[in-house]
């Protein structure tokens, strides 16, 4: 299994990036899908996840300016980060608690993160 992250990026404050996060390999089923964040020097945090029905939860220091959601047949998560601002700088990583196949207990992956950089 490999959840391969892309769109991060250089923006200017105020600016928007849309990050993708693709779940290949044998894949059974995926419950919880997540972005998380790591600025440096600091421990890494959630941003927001999605569950499989839909119910989502974001961080406060997000909620207004990003949405999170996901394509069930592509097995990928999105995030659509607006009026970005320059905290917002850091590796952003997506997670998923996911099955390999029925009899299988769900597991979680990281993807290898994509680095978002709001300056101007």
């Amino acid at each position: 299994v490999q959840l391969q992250a892309s769109g991060g990026g250089l923006v200017q404050p105020g600016g928007s990036l849309r990050l993708s996060c693709a779940a290949s390999g044998s894949i059974f089923r995926i419950d919880r899908m997540a972005w998380y964040r790591q600025a440096p020097g600091k421990q890494r945090e959630l941003v927001a996840s999605i569950r499989s029905d839909g119910v989502k939860d974001y961080a406060d220091f997000v909620k207004g300016r990003f949405t999170i959601s996901r394509d069930n047949n592509k097995n990928t998560v999105y995030l659509q980060m607006e009026s970005l601002k320059p905290e917002d700088t850091a590796v952003y990583y997506c997670n998923a608690d996911l099955k390999i196949n029925f009899y299988a207990v769900s597991t979680n992956w990281w993807g290898q993160g994509t680095l978002v950089t709001v300056s101007s």
